[in-house]
């Protein structure tokens, strides 16, 4: 399911009916326009027309006329068509086989032309709002519809076809955003790796150290060459000089590995991840680029990289703060969406949230585990009241008929740490600092249970509270005094919790992170699955 913003605009403000009233024996175009817009298949040469309002109604608000009969107009949507494969699309979608047909004959006509239009009103389609309804693929998706009003839709493409800015057209609907367009010209690339023959798989083996000698350090030089991580000359050496150490570290953090310069298990398994597996990992997240970009404006945004186990603060498109994340266990994932930070809260108590206490604590507690010395948990009822936990038959409990609460006092041992950070939503997810801050040290960093632990949380209170009266020095006094201390932020700062498993860091390289949900595959049957508008909003 798909919310269907340019083509499926294009088809709601205008008559059913077709272009022209028939006079006489009925007119080609028409009679296929009147098809369309009854619902009818309507197939030419073996690819069936998809949009069945869309082109109807382009064909009435530009006065019932054909639109491709110029042949560099033709050959202009043929290479954009072509093209959309630099975006991660499969040019096959929009009719291309067919359309290739018609441009050899001497005359198109009608079939020709309403392939064209077809094909043109899909790719503004897809590359305006993707392919894949991320609804379907993120089932707490909440970010809004990229802005489009039905009157100017209608009016863009019109536009575009009266003055044949076909190319330009296309290019004002893609994304705009700086990664986007590294996320092509890394796809274009990795591509032609791929022509040249891509890289070879390196044979297992002991972990590979530094200074050592071994067979198989000639073939990882020329695969790292191939990626561009070695820059070096070609040798048939089997020592594993420091030279090649400072290519397989380049690797590694490319990579999100821990970058010690050893090739153990870890790193061969991503060496050896093959080209077409990259260059659809860099397919999905253009497709998520369509989808999540359109977001981020010239204001304050703090994404959370979930695959990346990072959090950035960005201002003007440009980051500048970052910083390393924990977030959920890949049975407890933390979620994809949008909301908005509202206050700051310096030594936060916990109370145990619904679904830890159902999983974790009352399993534990039943069990006999004396959980709540360990972990400092007090029991209040539902007033605030203290109650004490020995006169409590655990059993006699369950998550949906539990009428206490659970909570841990301030301190340094609070599952919070020092500082929370708020932004209200359904999942019960928010930004906390830990008292465990060796985890950081980890590459893989999936062990909270859904929330998004932070290493240097206090730095971003103070970005976030732009406050001159809440400065680093102020922000230390709150902490160090040990009272909770709520502060609103004086305007509301975006959240976007985003799913990207390839993007850039600040230099520029081409970053590949682990799909430790397994999300991509998914996603990439729908990319390279059979094309169709959305169900809420049909074209």
């Amino acid at each position: 399911m798909r919310t269907a913003l340019l083509v499926a605009a294009c088809c709601l403000g205008l008559a059913a009916s077709g272009p022209r009233a028939a006079a006489g024996p009925p007119d080609p175009l028409e009679a296929r326009l009147a098809a369309l817009a009854a619902g009818a298949r309507v197939a030419i040469g073996g690819d069936e027309l998809i949009s069945h309002l869309g082109v109807p109604r382009v064909y009435a608000a530009t006065g019932g006329r054909l639109l491709w009969q110029e042949p560099e107009r033709f050959a202009a949507l043929l290479e954009v068509i072509r093209d959309a494969a630099d975006d991660g699309l499969r040019p096959a979608d929009y009719h291309l086989g067919a359309l290739a047909r018609f441009a050899a004959a001497a005359e198109r006509g009608v079939d020709a032309d309403l392939l064209a239009t077809d094909a043109y009103l899909m790719l503004l389609y897809d590359l305006y709002l993707g392919k894949v309804d991320p609804v379907a693929i993120e089932p707490n998706w909440n970010l809004p519809v990229r802005p489009l009003r039905e009157q100017q839709a209608l009016e863009f493409v019109v536009r575009a076809l009266e003055r044949g800015e076909i190319r330009e057209s296309v290019d004002r609907v893609r994304p705009t955003h700086w990664l986007y367009a590294y996320g092509r010209r890394a796809l274009a690339r990795y591509r032609e790796i791929e022509q040249a023959g891509g890289w070879g798989e390196l044979a297992k083996g002991p972990k590979l150290l530094p200074g050592a000698s071994d067979a198989r350090v000639p073939a990882l030089r020329r695969r790292l060459a191939t990626s561009g991580d070695f820059d070096g000359p070609d040798s048939d050496s089997p020592l594993y000089d420091e030279a090649l150490v400072a290519a397989v570290r380049t690797f590694q953090r490319r990579h999100l590995l821990s970058a010690d310069g050893e090739v153990g298990p870890p790193t061969l398994r991503e060496l050896n991840v093959p080209v077409a597996a990259r260059i659809d990992q860099l397919r999905i997240n253009l497709e998520r680029g369509r989808w999540v970009l359109h977001a981020i404006g010239d204001g304050d945004l703090l994404v959370v990289d979930i695959a990346g186990y990072g959090v950035r603060f960005l201002r003007n498109h440009q980051v500048i703060w970052r910083a390393r994340a924990i977030v959920g266990q890949p049975y407890r994932q933390t979620p994809v969406f949008r909301a908005e930070i509202e206050d700051v809260v310096f030594n936060p108590t916990w109370t145990v949230p619904p679904g830890i206490l159902a999983k974790d604590v009352l399993p534990g507690l039943q069990r006999g585990e004396d959980l709540l010395a360990r972990k400092k948990l007090r029991v209040f009822d539902r007033s605030g009241v203290p109650v004490d936990p020995a006169t409590l038959h655990w059993s006699d409990y369950n998550a949906r008929n539990f009428p206490y609460v659970l909570r841990q006092d301030s301190g340094d041992d609070n599952s919070l740490g020092r500082v929370k950070i708020n932004f209200p939503n359904p999942y019960l997810v928010y930004l906390h600092d830990t008292p465990t801050r060796s985890l950081f040290d980890r590459s893989q960093r999936t062990f909270s249970s859904g929330c998004i632990r932070l290493e240097r949380p206090l730095e971003l209170a103070e970005l976030l509270l732009a406050d001159p009266r809440w400065d680093g020095a102020a922000i230390r006094a709150a902490v160090e005094s040990g009272k909770m201390r709520r502060v609103r932020l004086a305007q509301p700062v975006p959240v976007l919790l985003i799913y990207w498993t390839a993007d850039a860091d600040p230099e520029g390289h081409v970053i590949f992170k682990r799909d430790v949900y397994r999300r991509d595959p998914r996603l990439l049957r729908g990319l390279d699955g059979r094309f169709r508008f959305g169900t809420r909003a049909r074209a």
